[in-house]
């Protein structure tokens, strides 16, 4: 398996993983799959000096991804603290690859400059919080009901941890 900087000829791939963790509704607040196109911005926004988004590849493929993103850009305060999100093709669950993708971004932290990882998820969503939680994340906050998946409201857990 190879960790690497993700490239713009990755995006569609990281759509697809992506858009493959939209009918469980455990995982994003997207209801409807994404286009390419919708994501371009959000993909430029992430850079290598500060926000990367890396990809893993297994044979030639990738199959997963990690990014770290502004908390709350709008507010230069909280620039020493990023949002992290962490996504697996459905084929390679249960493989341990997300724990090791997070541990992968929080190793990086420090030579980005960032002090605080945040992860926002959904509390029905045990998977990725166990991923979480043996990261040492401890809760910071929940909303609950926030999200509606369907007819069903969902809470927001809020995870963080220095690094």
């Amino acid at each position: 398996m190879t960790l690497r900087l993700a490239t713009t000829a990755d995006l569609p791939v990281i759509v697809e993983i992506y858009n493959s963790s939209i009918p469980g509704r455990l995982a994003t607040a997207d209801t409807v799959p994404v286009s390419v196109e919708s994501r371009r911005e959000w993909f430029a926004a992430h850079d290598a000096h500060h926000h990367p988004l890396w990809v893993l590849e297994e044979a030639g493929k990738v199959i997963a991804w990690v990014g770290l993103q502004p908390f709350f850009k709008a507010r230069p305060a909280y620039a020493g603290t990023a949002e992290i999100s962490v996504y697996v093709s459905p084929e390679s669950h249960g493989r341990g690859i997300a724990v090791r993708l997070v541990q992968h971004a929080l190793d990086q932290c420090p030579g980005l400059g960032i002090r605080h990882v945040t992860a926002l998820i959904f509390g029905h969503n045990d998977p990725s919080l166990k991923v979480f939680q043996r990261a040492q994340f401890q809760p910071w906050g929940r909303l609950p009901g926030i999200a509606q998946l369907d007819d069903t409201p969902a809470d927001l857990v809020i995870l963080g941890r220095a690094v």
